[in-house]
């Protein structure tokens, strides 16, 4: 097995939505903001090279949208998918699954792409199995009105209509052990229901693709949780569970949102779970 994040496409979001109730002189220590209280956020993804497998966790927010909805979301710098992929030597079409940790439009939206008239949506990884749970897509396919606007049709449904989709099972305990895809899953319902962790063992580690349940660096004290989440006190009560799991057992926790720093682990103070150090990957393994 070989692992590769892959960065495909960086933006910006308000500082004040990422952090809920967490007043700015708090977390702009961590995570500034620029002069419209927007601070950096990464499309951080993680390919697993597997044997015949080529594994995709999650794919960035896409280039399919119009002008006035990514005006919302800054977005900065020249990444894609395609160059994240070619920079370790893959394309498109060598990707044989993509795991989706939620349906939210930026870590879904890079699996759909208008077809060539643009007269309709495509799959991007024609050859790929799209990889949800049940749970979280019946919650998706029926959005409140909370996450309406992060649950768009013209992601969800071309993936659904290509018959390309398969449902990881959800445990009756938080971690599902040895999924379908050779690792671990930690489900988490704070953010949305049934988002999904990925545990990964590594060269005698174990990799945690984090997703929205730790965004960045600044989100590890506990009470540091998303305005976007839906219910707060369960992130709460779950991210603590996780980060204490993760200090005992020296997970390196890897960062899909985080724009400055990739791979981190945690450590027991008394103030709570706090970082310990931070990494580079391809210096680390």
């Amino acid at each position: 097995m070989k692992l590769h994040p892959i960065n495909v496409g960086n933006f910006k979001l308000d500082g004040g939505a990422m952090f809920g109730v967490v007043p700015k002189a708090l977390w702009n220590k961590t995570n500034p903001a620029d002069e419209k209280n927007m601070i950096d956020i990464a499309s951080r993804c993680l390919l697993i090279e597997d044997g015949a497998r080529l594994i995709l966790i999650d794919t960035g927010m896409g280039t399919k949208q119009s002008d006035k909805f990514f005006s919302f979301y800054y977005r900065w710098g020249n990444l894609s998918v395609e160059k994240a992929l070619a920079s370790v030597g893959f394309c498109k079409e060598d990707v044989t699954d993509v795991f989706l940790t939620h349906l939210h439009f930026d870590h879904c939206g890079g699996c759909v792409d208008w077809n060539k008239d643009r007269s309709g949506y495509e799959l991007v990884f024609k050859n790929a199995v799209i990889w949800s749970n049940d749970k979280h897509w019946s919650w998706a396919a029926k959005a409140n009105s909370r996450e309406k606007a992060s649950f768009l049709s013209e992601n969800i449904l071309p993936i659904k209509e290509s018959g390309n989709l398969k449902f990881i099972p959800v445990p009756s305990l938080e971690i599902l052990q040895s999924s379908e895809l050779g690792f671990d899953v930690f489900f988490a319902n704070g953010h949305t229901e049934k988002q999904m962790i990925p545990m990964i063992a590594y060269k005698g580690k174990t990799i945690c693709f984090m997703a929205d349940l730790l965004p960045t660096v600044g989100h590890i004290p506990v009470a540091y949780v998303m305005g976007y989440d839906t219910r707060p006190l369960l992130t709460l009560s779950e991210k603590e569970r996780f980060l204490n799991l993760a200090a005992d057992n020296n997970f390196y926790l890897l960062l899909e949102h985080d724009a400055h720093n990739e791979l981190i682990t945690v450590k027991h103070t008394e103030k709570g779970v706090r970082l310990n150090e931070i990494h580079s990957f391809n210096n680390l393994f």
